[in-house]
C-alpha cells in the first residue's frame, strides 16, 4: 500500500498564499529523502497545524499521519484522507511502531508526521514513537519547524538515527534551541527518557 499524498500545483499555491496572508517566510533545505519520519516542534498553539500542512504544501512534501479508524468514518473521513490520514485499525493501535514501520517498508515514498512532544502543553520528556520508527524502519529523522520569534518554517535538515539515542538527540537538541514556538512558556525540550537510562530505545515504545 502506497500513502503517499499528492500535493499538486494547487495545494503548492494555498500552502504558498497562507504563509503570506500571515506574513510568514519559507526557509527550507531541499527534502533529499522520499521517505522519511517527519517532527515539528515546537508544538505549543492550535496554530501549528494548519501552519506546518500549508508549510508542507509550499515545500511540495505530502505529510501522512496516523489516526484512530474511527475518525475516518462518513462525514469527514474522506476530508481527513485528503489531509493526509491514514486509518490504523483497533488491533494495530497497539503497536504503532510496528504497525508504521512496516508502512515504510511497503511504500516507495512516505514521510510520516509524528508529533513528537504530544501535547501543547510543557512536558519533561518528548515520546520516543518517532526515533523507534525510524530507527526500525532505517529512514531519516526530518527536523520541521515553526519559528514564531522570526515567522519562518521549512525544513531543516535531517538526522539519521544511530541507536546511540543521547548522541542522536544532541544533534535535535541544537537544530530547536534557538526556535520559539507562539508559546514559549510551553515549550518542552527534546529529550527523551531514554537518553537516562541506555543507549538504546524499548521495542515496546507507542507513538501515542
Amino acid at each position: 500500500m502506497t500513502m503517499r499524498v499528492s500535493t499538486g500545483s494547487a495545494r503548492y499555491w494555498i500552502g504558498k498564499a497562507w504563509l503570506a496572508l500571515f506574513g510568514w517566510r519559507l526557509e527550507t533545505e531541499a527534502p533529499t529523502h522520499e521517505k522519511f519520519v517527519f517532527i515539528a516542534a515546537p508544538h505549543t498553539s492550535g496554530w501549528d497545524l494548519p501552519l506546518m500542512l500549508a508549510t508542507s504544501y509550499a515545500m511540495r512534501v505530502p505529510i501522512s499521519w496516523m489516526g484512530k479508524q474511527e475518525l475516518f468514518r462518513p462525514p469527514f473521513g474522506w476530508f481527513l484522507r485528503g489531509l493526509g490520514g491514514i486509518p490504523i485499525d483497533r488491533g494495530a493501535r497497539k503497536n504503532r511502531v510496528g504497525w508504521a514501520i512496516e508502512q515504510f517498508a511497503r511504500s516507495p515514498r512516505l514521510v510520516l508526521a509524528i508529533p513528537a512532544e504530544g501535547t501543547r502543553e510543557r512536558v519533561d520528556h518528548w515520546k520516543s514513537g518517532f526515533y523507534r520508527i525510524a530507527l526500525g524502519a532505517s529512514v531519516p529523522i526530518g527536523l520541521g519547524y515553526l519559528d514564531f520569534s522570526r515567522k519562518t518554517c521549512g525544513l531543516g535538515g535531517f538526522v539519521m538515527p544511530t541507536g546511540d539515542v543521547r548522541a542522536d538527540m544532541d544533534k535535535i537538541r541544537a537544530f530547536y534551541k534557538d526556535i520559539r514556538g507562539k508559546h514559549p512558556e510551553k515549550e518542552s525540550e527534546p529529550r527523551l527518557r531514554e537518553e537516562a537510562t541506555r543507549p538504546g530505545v524499548s521495542a515496546g515504545l507507542e507513538v501515542a
